[in-house]
């Protein structure tokens, strides 16, 4: 992967709790470390659907109750609208997030943060237009009306399936997969997981918790800044 100094690649799916998490205490120790303006996210698209189908919602459920016990501090809430206001595909939320890129990598790691937590945490549904926007125009680094443009000519939507060209290689092996500049990849970040039961129906439980890598990760880009 090529990472520019100081960036942190990130791949990932907006509906993966596992990504929220790495995500979640990313920004968190980066902000009590002061480093906000030394290290960036640069978001990558990991399309779970486009592996596995639509979004499943009992799967999406049973991995956050999971990881909720794990991780409480990232404050999991189950979808408590209507089921069929959940998105079964969020390929246009990526899209978004890859064309606030144009805007400047702030602009798109503040979307991405708040189309998650949309979805984690207010049950919206992001995979459509009108609510993707409805989201951007609260984010004062995003230019919401550029964004509905790039939406609507699909000028990002190469980039989504350019990441997935990447996703079905051996580069990536998951959501969250987190690159540095020195060419380090990290898959799931400090957890580990067993699974009880079959997926969708089962539940994930840990077997190792190490809430201290994003410190060693920010330290580690910062150091890499020209």
């Amino acid at each position: 992967m090529n990472v520019a100094p100081g960036t942190i690649q990130v791949w990932s799916d907006l509906l993966c709790p596992f990504a929220q998490v790495a995500i979640h205490r990313l920004r968190t120790t980066r902000a009590e470390l002061g480093l906000d303006g030394a290290v960036r996210l640069d978001h990558h698209t990991f399309a779970l659907e486009l592996f596995n189908g639509p979004h499943s919602r009992p799967g999406t459920d049973s991995e956050a109750v999971g990881l909720g016990q794990l991780a409480p501090e990232i404050g999991f809430r189950l979808w408590t609208q209507p089921d069929w206001t959940y998105p079964s595909t969020v390929l246009l939320a990526a899209e978004a997030v890859h064309a606030a890129k144009a805007q400047g990598l702030q602009a798109s790691e503040d979307l991405d943060a708040a189309l998650r937590r949309g979805f984690w945490f207010e049950s919206r549904p992001i995979g459509h237009r009108q609510t993707i926007l409805e989201i951007a125009t609260d984010v004062a680094s995003v230019d919401a009306t550029e964004l509905a443009a790039a939406l609507d000519d699909g000028r990002a939507r190469s980039a989504v399936m350019g990441d997935h060209a990447i996703a079905v290689t051996d580069a990536v092996q998951g959501s969250p997969h987190l690159f540095l500049p020195d060419g380090t990849g990290i898959h799931n970040p400090g957890i580990e997981v067993r699974w009880e039961g079959p997926w969708a129906s089962g539940y994930p439980i840990a077997q190792s918790n190490d809430p201290e890598w994003p410190k060693r990760l920010l330290h580690a880009a910062a150091a890499t800044r020209s």
